[in-house]
């Protein structure tokens, strides 16, 4: 039998190793980044062009490399942070396996322009698919220059699968975030061939999680600070206040390299156990600052996520640092006994006050058929009537009701037999046979039960319908027909609002903002994530429309746009979520039997936008049989 095992050739291992590596052009930035960071670099500037799928260019003051050196970096296991496996045990470099610029070179076109101080000329690389096409010396500047062009170049099949550019460059942001927020001690900027996306300077950890994702967030923040055996811990939490259903910032770092641990998340979360709603998430920026021997990072190729060796003892400082915190800053609510504009209660003293019964006094004699003289005679006469004569009189001189009515014909004052407050509107020149309800031919009184439902007979049967999703219904039908006609009306504010979004968030939201204006959102972007709301559509007037928009946001970063409409859909929804009847708001008859009227007109009287009931029919057989 023949050899069938065969040894990859170096191009073909280098692509594969490279799928673990560099998934998309974030990672590319991720690795570049870090690399410069390891270099010593105090400033580091990122251009991107066509969401890194043409270009991604890292520019860095660092040490630089030698013209040996920048040859062999890109040599796959060619690193300088290890020389032996036991150093993975001491790591504080951010990269350490040699693999990253092996793993970029093999999958795109590389240049790199590199210096080293004591040199008075650079070296300028260029490598295409893991071959070096180009070696010569140039005049540069100190550090490196990475130019990674055509990413994906020799590997169709990876390059298709490639999100657009929107999603691309909002993971590119992201990992920008992680990296920066990690490092405040290093300036970074990022721009991309159509505008500056952030430019931070160095500073300290809370300016550079304020620079990042706005100045408001700075006044919702708490700092943590301990220090025990195991590992120092630092950064901040959010006051409860600030808690919110999706879109909270939550980063972990430790000895500077950023990571994704759910159980040190629930040691935090379980530190606001009664002080935020349910399902509820709060801000969250902590240092890990410990041995490098108590860790391991070398257990996942993207280095995300770590492995502690005292996880369980740092559960419990976590839990007690974020208390001690929260109660530290007053965080935690408390009774609150303001007497600002309260009522000013005397105080009953039974040895000097003295308690008198209130008198009643009432004429006995008073008719109100009766002329106006003859109750001025029975009101002089009257014993418990302490007002003189003459103050009666004028009392009820402008009271001569009579007269009021002489003028009125006596067909005004019928009342016809047809005229009701509970008249239901007959909806049968509307609703086909085929409609699951279809409403007596009688006039149908409606009923709520409880401030969320509207109740009422059919001839099928009792008909409960939800007011909240019935609302939610009909305004979603007509956002959807007013972003697809492009006429939505706008109501203009008096004080333009201020919206803050991270830049990630401000990618994304970006690209809604056409659709934002045809439902009428009247928004101007003004530059690094801040936006001056001028108008907002009509009917939403008590809705918290910075909450609204921030959802959106939010939303579509989580990438919960789907195929089909979904940016429409999306706006929609959540436009008639918040802008719907609460639960719990009263309605007359004649707004239930409008709003019951407009549902059966809908595009679906059965369920609402979020796929939840809107109705339910309990039919006349299982009534009876509630009763046998």
């Amino acid at each position: 039998m023949s050899d069938i095992i065969k040894l990859l050739p170096d191009a073909v291992a280098n692509q594969i190793a490279a799928g673990e590596v560099i998934q998309r052009p974030s990672s590319v930035v991720k690795e570049l980044v870090e690399n410069a960071i390891d270099a010593g670099a105090s400033r580091i500037q990122i251009f991107i062009t066509d969401a890194g799928k043409t270009c991604i260019q890292v520019v860095d003051d660092g040490k630089g490399m030698s013209e040996t050196d920048a040859r062999l970096a890109f040599e796959r296991h060619a690193t300088s942070k290890i020389s032996e496996a036991t150093d993975l045990f001491s790591l504080r470099t951010m990269g350490f396996r040699g693999e990253a610029l092996a793993s970029i070179a093999a999958v795109a076109q590389v240049e790199l322009r590199t210096r080293l101080a004591d040199n008075t000329l650079g070296v300028c690389i260029n490598i295409e698919g893991s071959k070096v096409t180009a070696q010569e010396p140039i005049a540069c500047p100190i550090g490196s220059n990475f130019a990674v062009r055509n990413l994906f170049f020799n590997i169709p099949a990876r390059r298709k699968f490639l999100k657009s550019n929107q999603t691309e460059l909002t993971n590119i942001i992201q990992e920008f975030e992680r990296i920066a927020l990690a490092h405040p001690d290093i300036a970074f900027t990022i721009h991309t061939e159509e505008k500056p996306i952030m430019s931070l300077p160095s500073g300290n950890f809370r300016q550079r999680i304020s620079g990042i994702f706005g100045k408001k967030i700075d006044s919702h923040l708490i700092p943590v600070e301990v220090e025990t055996s195991l590992a120092t811990i630092s950064g901040y939490v959010g006051i409860p206040d600030s808690a919110r259903k999706k879109g909270a910032h939550q980063f972990f770092f430790a000895n500077g390299r950023y990571m994704r641990h759910p159980y040190f998340a629930k040691a935090i979360m379980s530190a606001y156990e009664r002080l935020i709603p349910e399902g509820e998430q709060v801000h969250y920026f902590l240092n890990f600052n410990l041995a490098p021997s108590r860790i391991d990072v070398n257990i996942h190729p993207q280095k995300t996520e770590i492995k502690f060796q005292d996880d369980q003892a740092l559960w419990q400082i976590i839990l007690a640092a974020v208390r001690e915190a929260l109660g530290k800053f007053n965080a935690i609510p408390t009774i609150d006994f303001d007497t600002t504009n309260s009522p000013n209660i005397p105080i009953f003293n039974p040895n000097t006050d003295t308690v008198v019964q209130p008198q009643v006094h009432i004429n006995n004699q008073f008719n109100p058929f009766a002329t106006n003289n003859e109750n001025k005679t029975s009101s002089a006469h009257s014993s418990t009537d302490n007002r003189s004569p003459s103050t009666t009189s004028n009392h009820r001189k402008n009271n001569d009701w009579q007269e009021l009515y002489t003028t009125i014909p006596e067909e005004d004052f019928k009342i016809s037999d047809d005229s009701t407050l509970s008249n239901v509107p007959t909806l049968y020149d509307k609703l086909s046979e085929e409609e699951q309800i279809i409403w007596e031919k009688n006039d149908t009184p409606c009923f709520q039960f409880r401030g969320r439902f509207i109740v009422t007979a059919t001839n099928k049967g009792l008909l409960l319908v939800d007011q909240h999703r019935a609302h939610m219904r009909l305004l979603y039908d007509m956002y959807r027909q007013q972003q697809n006609e492009h006429q939505g009306v706008s109501q203009g504010l008096l004080f333009p609002q201020m919206l803050q979004l991270s830049p990630s968030s401000a990618t994304t939201f970006d690209t809604l903002l056409p659709t934002l204006a045809d439902v009428g959102f009247d928004i101007s972007p003004l530059g690094g994530g801040s936006y001056a709301i001028q108008g907002i559509p009509t009917g939403t007037e008590g809705v918290d429309y910075i909450t609204l928009l921030q959802g959106i946001a939010d939303d579509a970063l989580q990438g919960k746009l789907q195929a089909g409409d979904p940016v429409i859909h999306l706006i929609s929804l959540s436009l008639s979520q918040k802008a719907a009847l609460p639960i719990g708001q009263y309605l007359t008859p004649e707004e239930m039997a409008d709003l019951i009227e407009r549902l059966f007109t809908s595009s679906d009287a059965t369920y609402a936008p979020d796929g939840h009931k809107i109705q339910i029919l309990i039919s006349t057989d299982n009534l009876q049989n509630y009763f046998n």
